[in-house]
């Protein structure tokens, strides 16, 4: 199938083609629920998710009885005097339950606060007291994180519920099926999203209604998900990458999505892929590494069956796209976004442009992505420096700060360090505070990462910057081995001997430490900054 010119397409975008397909009116009202199901309800059969458990049982769900179920839940919400403007948090696993209290949420004209299942009490208290939620929505498994919390009320899925909590099934089981959609307008929110943590505390991200323009141009633009696709993002909804694009970009097409309810591993993903016949698929790098790390053998069976492949949430490393072009034939893409942007920079699967391994891709069409120094000029190609949102010439730019703080200027700094191209791609360095100062030379962790990487005997590295006297700065390593690969002094030298031969004679790491497993967030990003502190432990 031909693919649109990604120059014609962006030179030719206007807002209001942006806003041409969506039913409602971003000034005058719209509502996400009608907008993500009830404009596709009338079909039914036309399925909205499909749904596998860690135990083996399946379900799917028609937008018609998505339709249903969110109106039951609507009407709980006012039962319980909660309505438009309202934060409602959920903390589920990934089941059919889980969509429908989203679309519940935004059916009321509330908004939708996640809390990912893996967060400990302390992270769930801060979360909600930023939000400010008026009602918690958990299962059996997550009630004990909510003990001792002041302020909202909890809707209970168990079989035994307190007196103190609301009975969520008993609450449902008497509302009626029809509820009238509350319209908003597009500058009112209808997510509060908090930042990943992966360079210290979460901090508040209000999403307003007028983000669904980015969430569908994502969705046509740079996954390129087609009728015929059957669709995985493995993120959890618990975080931004799942919830724009798992849940939201896919039903905003009235396309089905998939939630795979346990615990992610290569086998189980294997095994998914193929039984659902998943033709498009979008993740974090660090589940593509720990599928590679499975081996050929377990992909050999998939070969040829992914039509696209997005990764999102780090660096995609050029070694994983060529392993995934050797052993499964599929065109892996890397995307770039934040919470407070959705997802901006991409190599983009649905226009047609040059694609350059280890670059992040060209700006979405509808923004204006440029490279700023620290007295906030313009940089041109080759230049490092911070990527930056041209707010005043990006009309899908939505971000309007932090809870409690003021919105950006001119320009959104994202704190992420990049250079362009000479034909304008984006060029990822590193965070802002992770790059690299040695000798006078600015090393981007990435760049030595992907080197690493390459090595057989690595399964994931990384690259962070140790104060030394001499050259201010040396790179060190932070390097999972392989299985069977023995960690000792030999291993070391030959990986920095091979980056060295591989990437430069200065930007090698000149300390490797092997450890067993690398800090992260919940949501899979590396968290550096720990790694500077201290480390991860060792092998």
């Amino acid at each position: 199938m031909d693919r649109p010119d990604y120059a014609q397409a962006a030179a030719a975008f206007s807002l209001e083609r942006a806003q041409a397909p969506f039913t409602g009116d971003f000034q005058r009202g719209i509502n996400a629920c009608v907008e993500c199901c009830d404009r596709w309800a009338d079909d039914p059969l036309r399925v909205a998710l499909h749904w596998r458990s860690a135990d083996g049982r399946a379900a799917t769900l028609r937008f018609a009885e998505l339709r249903a179920a969110a109106a039951r839940f609507a009407n709980l919400l006012l039962e319980q005097g909660i309505g438009p403007g309202d934060v409602v948090a959920a903390m589920l696993p990934r089941t059919p339950e889980l969509l429908a209290v989203i679309l519940g949420t935004w059916r009321a004209g509330a908004v939708y606060q996640p809390l990912f299942t893996a967060f400990g009490p302390q992270a769930v208290a801060q979360r909600l007291a930023t939000s400010g939620a008026r009602l918690v929505v958990t299962d059996a498994a997550n009630r004990a994180k909510l003990d001792g919390l002041a302020g909202p009320r909890v809707a209970l899925l168990a079989d035994v519920v307190p007196a103190a909590d609301l009975d969520l099934r008993a609450g449902l089981a008497r509302q009626r099926e029809d509820f009238a959609p509350v319209p908003r307008s597009g500058d009112d929110l209808f997510l509060m999203m908090s930042t990943s943590g992966t360079t210290g505390a979460a901090k508040g991200v209000p999403v307003p209604l007028k983000a669904l323009l980015n969430f569908r141009a994502y969705m046509v633009d740079a996954v390129d998900l087609h009728s015929g696709d059957r669709y995985w993002n493995i993120a959890d909804p618990g975080w931004a990458y799942g919830l724009y694009y798992a849940v939201t970009g896919p039903l905003l097409l009235g396309h089905a999505t998939t939630f795979h309810d346990g615990p992610f591993s290569a086998d189980s993903t294997w095994r998914l892929v193929r039984e659902l016949g998943i033709t498009n698929l979008a993740g974090a790098p660090t589940a593509f590494r720990l599928l590679i790390a499975a081996g050929a053998d377990a992909a050999a069976p998939l070969r040829g069956q992914l039509r696209c492949v997005s990764s999102a949430g780090e660096p995609l490393n050029p070694e994983v796209i060529r392993w995934f072009d050797s052993h499964l034939q599929a065109p892996i893409r890397d995307h770039y976004g934040q919470t407070e942007l959705g997802m901006v920079v991409n190599n983009h699967h649905g226009l047609h442009h040059v694609v350059h391994a280890g670059a992040a891709g060209l700006p979405m069409p509808g923004y204006r992505i440029c490279v700023l120094d620290a007295q906030e000029r313009e940089l041109g190609p080759g230049q490092p420096g911070e990527l930056a949102v041209d707010t005043e010439h990006s009309p899908l730019f939505w971000f309007r700060g932090y809870v409690g703080q003021p919105a950006p200027g001119r320009y959104y700094r994202s704190g992420d360090s990049v250079e362009l191209s000479a034909d304008g791609h984006v060029v990822f360095i590193g965070r802002t505070d992770d790059v690299i100062t040695s000798s006078g030379y600015r090393i981007g962790p990435f760049e030595v990462e992907s080197a690493l990487l390459e090595h057989p005997a690595v399964v994931e590295a990384a690259v962070v910057g140790q104060p030394d006297a001499q050259r201010t700065e040396i790179v060190k390593a932070f390097v999972v081995p392989a299985a069977g690969r023995l960690a000792d002094s030999a291993l070391a030298e030959e990986l920095a001997q091979f980056v060295k031969h591989r990437l430069s004679a200065h930007a090698y790491p000149r300390q490797i430490e092997f450890v067993a497993q690398l800090p992260k967030t919940p949501s899979g990003k590396v968290q550096r900054y720990l790694l500077r502190r201290g480390g991860s432990g060792p092998v």
